[in-house]
C-alpha cells in the first residue's frame, strides 16, 4: 500500500473527496445524474504555523473536518429538500433580516457547537456518571477508570448499531464503503474503475471511525493515570483532556495511514473491526459517484505511473 494523501467522507447520497486544499463533492441527484461541486479549503494548520505542530495539529484537523463536513453535507442535502414552497415563519424572517447572507454560516456553526456539546455529554460525561453508580462496590480507581472506558465504548457501539438500522444512515454507510474502496483501489496500485473498486476493501486505517476508537482507547490510559478527587473535578478533567487525547490519537492515526508496520497494524485492528459497522458494501451506482469525486481532485493515472517508476 502506498499513501496517496486523499481522504473524504460520505454525505447524503454522495461522497466528498479531498486532496490537499482541493475538494469535490459528488452527489447522485434524484434524476439519477451525478452532480459534482469543486472547491478549495485552506486548513487551519496551514493558516497558523503553531497549529501544524505535532499533537496540536490533530485538534485543528478535527475542526477542519467538521467545518468542511457540514459544508458538503449542506450541499448534498440541497438536492433532496421538499419542492413545496412554504411561507417563512416570523423567526425565519427575523433571522434573515438580522444576519442576511451570513445566516447559513451561523446556523452551521451553531449546529457544530451543539453537536460537540452533545457528543461530550453522551460519550464522556454519561459514562462517568454510570461508572460512579458502581463505585461503592469497586475500591480501585484504576479499575473504575477502565470500567468507565468500557462503558464509553459500549455506548458508542450501541449508538452506531441503533442508527445503522435507519435507511438513510445505512445508505450513507454504503457510500462510506465506496469512499474507502476507491482509496484502497488507488493505494494498492489498481486502475480506478468500477470492477477494481468493487474488489477492494471497505476498511481503511485512516478512517474517522478508527480515530474515534483510538480516542476511546487512549482515554482509558489517560484516565487510569491522571486521577482527581471529586465528581466535579472528574467532569472537568474529562472535558479539559479531550483536546490532548484527540491530539495523541491523531498522531497515531497519521502514522497508521502511512505505515505497514506489523505492530501498527495490530494496534489498528480495533478501529478496522469497528468499520464493519460504519461501512457497508456499495452498489455500482455509488461506486460511480465515488470515482467521480476522486477524479475531480486527484490524478490517479499519474499517481500510479509514479508508483510503478519508483518501484523499478
Amino acid at each position: 500500500m502506498k499513501y496517496s494523501g486523499i481522504g473524504g467522507q460520505a454525505v447524503i447520497e454522495g461522497i466528498m473527496m479531498k486532496n490537499k486544499n482541493d475538494y469535490a463533492t459528488a452527489v447522485r441527484k434524484p434524476d439519477g445524474k451525478i452532480e459534482v461541486e469543486k472547491g478549495c479549503y485552506i486548513s487551519m494548520t496551514e493558516k497558523v504555523k503553531l497549529f501544524s505542530l505535532p499533537f496540536i495539529r490533530g485538534i485543528f484537523s478535527f475542526a477542519d473536518s467538521m467545518i468542511l463536513g457540514m459544508r458538503t453535507l449542506t450541499f448534498s442535502a440541497s438536492f433532496f429538500e421538499d419542492d413545496v414552497e412554504e411561507e417563512p415563519g416570523k423567526i425565519e424572517l427575523w433571522l434573515n433580516k438580522v444576519f442576511g447572507e451570513k445566516l447559513e454560516k451561523i446556523l452551521i456553526t451553531v449546529s457544530m457547537v451543539l453537536a460537540v456539546i452533545a457528543a461530550v455529554g453522551i460519550f464522556m460525561i454519561l459514562p462517568l456518571g454510570i461508572s460512579r453508580m458502581i463505585e461503592p462496590w469497586v475500591s480501585s480507581e484504576t479499575v473504575m477508570a477502565f470500567l468507565e472506558g468500557v462503558i464509553r465504548l459500549a455506548i458508542f457501539i450501541a449508538y452506531i448499531k441503533l442508527i445503522s438500522n435507519m435507511e438513510d444512515i445505512r445508505r450513507t454507510f454504503m457510500y462510506h464503503g465506496a469512499e474507502h474502496k476507491c482509496i484502497n483501489c488507488i493505494e494498492h496500485g489498481m486502475e480506478l474503475n468500477v470492477d477494481n473498486v468493487r474488489a477492494s476493501s471497505k476498511q481503511h486505517k485512516r478512517c474517522g471511525t478508527s480515530f474515534l476508537i483510538i480516542v476511546m482507547m487512549i482515554s482509558i490510559l489517560f484516565f487510569m493515570v491522571i486521577r482527581v478527587d471529586g465528581i466535579l473535578l472528574k467532569v472537568v478533567s474529562r472535558i479539559v483532556l479531550i483536546p490532548v487525547i484527540a491530539g495523541v490519537s491523531y498522531e497515531f492515526l497519521r502514522l497508521a495511514g502511512r505505515s505497514d508496520n506489523p505492530v501498527v497494524n495490530i494496534l489498528s485492528k480495533p478501529g478496522m473491526w469497528m468499520q464493519n459497522m460504519t461501512t457497508k458494501e456499495p452498489d455500482d451506482d455509488m461506486i460511480e459517484v465515488a470515482i467521480a469525486a476522486v477524479e475531480s481532485v486527484f490524478d490517479w493515472r499519474s499517481y500510479l505511473t509514479a508508483q510503478k517508476e519508483s518501484s523499478i
